[in-house]
């Protein structure tokens, strides 16, 4: 059987001191046959001049300018040229491990069409980790272990970034980089979502996420939380909202705040409901808090949970579950 060409697209910008190890790691697959396109956001550093001395050693590298400006323009500059049966992204101060091409194409030929090849990802940093980020590394690779992301897809970006792959016919139905819509990686996991794609499980480390001060999801503002909360809330009611169902939304810190003040600007009525008995009673943007016993009084509501502690988010769905509702159909996890 003819191995299917995977196209890799790799934006980059100032990236110099990282993007020959990540070019290495993918001149050291096990998989050989793949192409990158990668496109030069504008670099004012010396990453301009790496990239082309390793296309002008493997012709299967291929140079390209970014036609306008930033990471979703310079997919779309690499993904029109791309020629693959399969696609992945790289981001270029990653690094794969030797078998990651291998592993994600094999999935991708058992499974077919309609799927989602994905692995597992460990952070690495010269200073070390924060316990944010081995968090969030645990959680995600316990879903992507299962294949099981989708289940909490409002909590957090469910699909890693760089470490996804799948058919080209796919992607064009999912919108590929179409969206405007930032942080891009989590726009694409919810038209993933949206379009039903399967994620395979994987319980195999395939990528290592390189984290450092300048890195872009630390310093562009299209990757602060309010980015994120808007996404959510854009796709919830758009896939998930039943507007014949009452909408409560559980908790009155900086992102039930900032999720309340969304659905008030799209006219979306809801009910707030917490637990703290300092904000009991009283209004914020004209909405009294109500206790959330104040569910049991509301015929087949939807919830948008904003409580952040890990602790009180266990004794929510217990208090769910006990009222025979359940995630991703009548409560929903927005943190």
């Amino acid at each position: 059987m003819k191995k299917p060409l995977v196209s890799i697209l790799i934006p980059f910008k100032n990236t110099e001191t990282y993007l020959p190890e990540c070019l290495q790691s993918i001149l050291d697959q096990t998989y050989d046959h793949w192409e990158v396109w990668a496109v030069n956001d504008h670099s004012t550093d010396g990453s301009l001049k790496i990239l082309k001395a390793f296309s002008q050693k493997d012709d299967r590298i291929h140079l390209l300018l970014n036609e306008g400006n930033g990471i979703i323009e310079a997919l779309r500059t690499a993904y029109n040229k791309s020629q693959g049966t399969l696609v992945t992204r790289m981001d270029s101060d990653d690094i794969m491990t030797s078998n990651k091409l291998l592993v994600m194409v094999a999935a991708l030929l058992e499974y077919g069409p309609g799927h989602l090849a994905v692995g597992q990802v460990k952070y690495f940093s010269h200073r070390g980790i924060s316990n944010g980020y081995e968090r969030y590394e645990t959680w995600l690779n316990g879903l992507i272990e299962r294949g099981i992301n989708y289940s909490e897809i409002y909590k957090e970006c469910v699909i890693p970034s760089p470490c996804w792959m799948v058919y080209h016919e796919d992607l064009d139905d999912s919108g590929a980089f179409e969206s405007d819509r930032y942080p891009e990686d989590y726009d694409l996991t919810f038209r993933f979502y949206e379009k039903g794609l399967k994620c395979i499980p994987c319980n195999q480390l395939l990528h290592y996420w390189r984290d450092y001060d300048t890195r872009t999801s630390r310093t562009s503002e299209h990757y602060a939380q309010n980015y994120f909360l808007d996404i959510k809330l854009h796709y919830f009611l758009k896939l998930e909202h039943d507007r014949l169902r009452p909408l409560t939304v559980w908790g009155a810190g900086n992102k039930g705040k900032e999720i309340a003040k969304g659905l008030l600007e799209r006219g979306v009525d809801f009910y707030w409901l917490c637990d703290n008995p300092n904000k009991i009673g009283k209004e914020i943007y004209g909405k009294k808090m109500l206790h959330f016993e104040y569910l049991k009084k509301l015929k087949s509501p939807q919830s948008i949970i904003t409580v952040a502690n890990e602790e009180a988010q266990c004794m929510i769905r217990a208090y769910f579950s006990d009222l025979g509702q359940e995630p991703m159909k009548d409560y929903f996890f927005f943190c």
